[in-house]
C-alpha cells in the first residue's frame, strides 16, 4: 500500500511536530537509510514476523557528518526541537524492514527524506492537531484533498504528570492519495490504530500513577498557583514519549506496528481487472442465488413460527417423526437447486459423441439447442446426472431446467431435462411428439459395443444407448449454425477438451449477443416483421432452425437485463430522440 503512517505530537513550545513516520519504498533505499555501515557494526536487532525482516542499522557519526546531515535534511533544525519533539537520536539512521514476499522495504525516520513527502506529512500533522479534530479532541477523523493527499487521523491523549492538564496531545495519521481505498480501509485502520493507542496509553498510565504516588503534582501546583507555570517546571518543558511510557524500545515497536499495518492494509483489499460486463450466465446465477437465499430465509421463518405454535408433546413422543421433508420433484425443477455429483460417467461432449455415435448425438444436440424436452431413461441415476451435466454446457444457464431423476413423468413446461427410471410410462403424445427426444440406456448383451476410438470407460461398457424422437433430424438438414460449429470443434482432434470448452463459451456468448439484439428489436422497440427479417439476415440467423434457437434462448435472458431495457425505454430521456 502506497501510504505513510506517522505519529505526531503537539508540543507546548513548538506546536505540531512529526515524531515518527514509516513509509513504503519500492525503489532502492535513500541515502542514510541503510548504507554506510561501519565495518565493525552490523545489524543490532533482527527479527522476522509475517515474512517481514526488520533491522535497525546504527552507525557512529562524526560531528561533521551530523552537521551535513542536519543541513540537508528537510526537517526542523536542532535548535527548534526540544526533548518532546525528538524521537530518534541525532546519529540514528532509522529502521528498515524487508518484505521478502514482495521485495518492498518499510523505512522509518522522524521525518521523510523527500522534501515533497515531508511537506505533505508536515501539513497533515498540523491539520490533525489544530483544525481537523473530532468533538472531544480525541478520536478518528478523515480529511484531505487530491493535491496534498487524504488523511485518516486519530488523536489521543497521553498522561504526563508534568504537563499542563496532566496530559499531552498526540495523533497517528495515515496518508495516501487514493481516497476510495482509504475510506474502504477505515474500519481496519480504526481497529488496529486504536490498539496501538491503547497500548501507548496503558504504558503511560502506569508511569503517571507511579509518579503521582511518589510526588503528587496537583497539590504542589495548587500551593504555587500564583507563580508563573512555566518557571515552576524547572526546565522540563517537554518529555519524550519514551520517558512517558518508560519503554526504551518504543520506536522499534512502533516501526514494527506501522510496517505491519501498511502491509496488512495493502493486502486485505485487492483490485480485480474486469475485461467486460458480466455475462448473462453470471447474472442468471446471481439471481438464482438470491432467490435461493430468500427461499431459505422464508423456510427458516416458517419453521420458527411452527415451533412457536407447536403443541406440547406427550411423554414418550420425543422420538416420533413429526414432519417429513417435501419429496415433490418440483423442488428439483430449478437447475440452481441441483448440485451434480462428483461421479462422472460422461466426461465431455466429445466423449458423449463417441459413445452415442455421430448421428444420434447430432439428433440429441439439435433437440437440446431447440429447447425440446430431453428424456433420459436408465437404472443408473449417476449416468443420467453425468449426461445432463455435459449437455447443459450447450445452453445458457437461464435456459436449463433439470429434474435429474424422477419416478413419474413431468411436463415439458416444468423441465427440459428429465431423468426417469426404466419402469416409468411416458405418455403416447410425448413419444410421438416432435418436441421431445428420448434416450434409453439398455443393458448391452455383450460388452465393447462402443464405436472405435471411444475413450476407455468401463462404466459404459455395459450399456447400449437408443436415441428416438417423433421428428428425427434428417441427415441432410443444415441445422442451426451453432450446432455445426460445435460439431466442427468436437471432431477436430487437434483441440483438447479444455479448448473445446472455451469454444463453446465463445459460441454461446456470440449467440446470446444476437439474442439481446433480437429481444430489444422485437420486444422493446416493437418493430414490424419486415424489419425483423432484415435484422435476422444481418445477424446471419435467417434460417428456420436459427430463428427457433434465438426465440428459445431469449427465455434465458436475465431479469436484470430485461428490466434495464424496459426502464431505459420508459425513461423520458430515452424517449426524446424518437420524437
Amino acid at each position: 500500500m502506497n501510504a505513510i503512517v506517522a505519529l505526531c505530537h503537539f508540543c507546548e513550545l513548538h506546536g505540531p511536530r512529526t515524531l515518527f513516520c514509516t513509509e513504503v519504498l519500492h525503489a532502492p533505499l535513500p541515502q542514510g537509510a541503510g548504507n554506510g555501515d561501519s565495518p565493525g557494526q552490523g545489524e543490532q536487532a533482527e527479527e522476522e514476523e509475517g515474512g517481514i525482516q526488520m533491522s535497525s542499522r546504527i552507525r557512529a557519526h562524526s560531528p561533521a557528518e551530523g552537521a551535513s546531515a542536519e543541513s540537508s535534511s528537510p526537517g526542523p533544525k536542532k535548535s527548534d526541537m526540544c526533548e518532546g519533539c525528538r524521537s530518534l537520536a541525532a546519529g540514528h539512521p532509522g529502521y528498515i524492514s524487508h518484505d521478502k514476499e514482495t521485495s518492498i522495504k518499510y523505512v522509518s525516520h522522524q521525518h521523510p527524506n523527500h522534501p515533497q513527502l515531508f511537506s505533505i506529512v508536515r501539513q497533515a500533522c498540523v491539520r490533525s492537531l489544530s483544525c481537523e479534530v473530532c468533538p472531544g479532541r480525541e478520536g478518528p477523523i478523515f480529511f484531505g484533498d487530491e493535491q496534498h493527499g487524504f488523511v485518516f487521523s486519530h488523536t489521543f491523549f497521553i498522561k504526563d504528570s508534568l504537563a499542563r492538564g496532566f496530559q499531552r496531545w498526540y495523533s497517528i495519521i495515515a496518508i495516501m492519495m487514493d481516497r476510495i481505498y482509504l475510506i474502504n480501509s477505515w474500519p481496519f485502520l480504526l481497529g488496529k490504530i486504536r490498539g496501538i493507542i491503547d497500548e501507548l496509553q496503558g504504558k503511560a498510565l502506569k508511569v503517571f500513577e507511579a509518579e503521582q504516588f511518589g510526588c503528587p503534582q496537583r497539590a504542589q501546583r495548587m500551593n504555587t498557583a500564583f507563580t508563573p507555570f512555566l518557571h515552576q517546571r524547572n526546565g522540563n518543558a517537554a518529555r519524550s514519549l519514551t520517558s512517558l511510557t518508560s519503554d526504551d524500545n518504543l520506536w522499534a515497536c512502533l516501526h514494527t506496528s506501522f510496517a505491519w499495518l501498511l502491509k496488512a492494509c495493502g493486502s486485505r483489499l485487492t483490485e480485480k481487472l474486469l475485461e467486460g460486463a458480466p455475462t448473462e450466465d453470471t447474472l442468471v446465477q446471481m439471481e438464482k442465488l438470491a432467490d435461493l437465499e430468500e427461499e431459505s430465509e422464508s423456510w427458516d421463518n416458517s419453521e420458527a413460527e411452527e415451533e412457536e405454535k407447536a403443541p406440547v408433546l406427550p411423554e414418550g413422543a420425543e422420538g416420533q417423526e413429526l414432519t417429513k421433508c417435501p419429496t415433490d420433484s418440483s423442488l428439483l425443477s430449478d437447475c440452481g437447486n441441483w448440485q451434480p455429483r462428483k461421479l462422472s460417467v460422461f466426461k465431455s461432449l466429445r466423449h458423449m459423441r463417441q459413445v452415442l455415435g455421430a448421428p444420434s448425438f447430432r439428433m440429441l444436440a439439435w433437440h437440446v439447442l431447440m429447447g425440446n424436452q430431453v428424456i433420459w431413461k436408465s437404472r443408473d441415476a449417476d449416468l443420467v446426472h453425468s449426461a445432463f451435466e455435459v449437455l447443459r454446457t450447450m445452453l445458457p444457464v437461464g435456459c436449463v431446467r433439470i429434474i435429474p431423476y424422477s419416478n413419474q413423468y413431468e411436463e415439458a413446461y416444468r423441465c427440459n431435462f428429465l431423468g426417469l427410471s426404466p419402469h416409468v410410462q411416458i405418455p403416447s403424445h410425448v413419444l410421438s411428439s416432435e418436441f421431445a427426444v428420448i434416450v434409453e440406456a439398455h443393458t448391452a448383451p455383450r460388452p465393447s459395443l462402443h464405436p472405435a476410438g471411444c475413450e476407455d470407460d468401463q462404466s459404459l461398457s455395459k450399456y447400449e444407448f437408443v436415441v428416438t424422437s417423433g421428428s428425427p433430424v434428417a441427415a441432410d438438414r443444415v441445422g442451426p449454425t451453432i450446432l455445426n460449429k460445435m460439431e466442427a470443434a468436437l471432431t477436430n482432434q487437434n483441440l483438447s477438451v479444455g479448448v473445446v470448452d472455451q469454444c463453446l463459451v465463445c459460441l454461446k456468448e456470440e449467440w446470446m449477443n444476437k439474442v439481446k439484439v433480437l429481444f430489444k428489436f422485437t420486444k422493446v422497440d416493437s418493430r414490424p416483421k419486415e424489419d425483423t427479417q432484415k435484422l435476422l439476415s444481418i445477424l446471419g440467423a435467417s434460417e428456420e432452425d436459427n430463428v427457433k434457437l434465438l426465440k428459445f434462448w431469449m427465455t434465458g435472458l436475465s431479469k436484470t437485463y430485461k428490466s434495464h431495457l424496459m426502464s431505459t425505454v420508459r425513461s423520458p430521456t430515452a424517449s426524446e430522440p424518437r420524437n
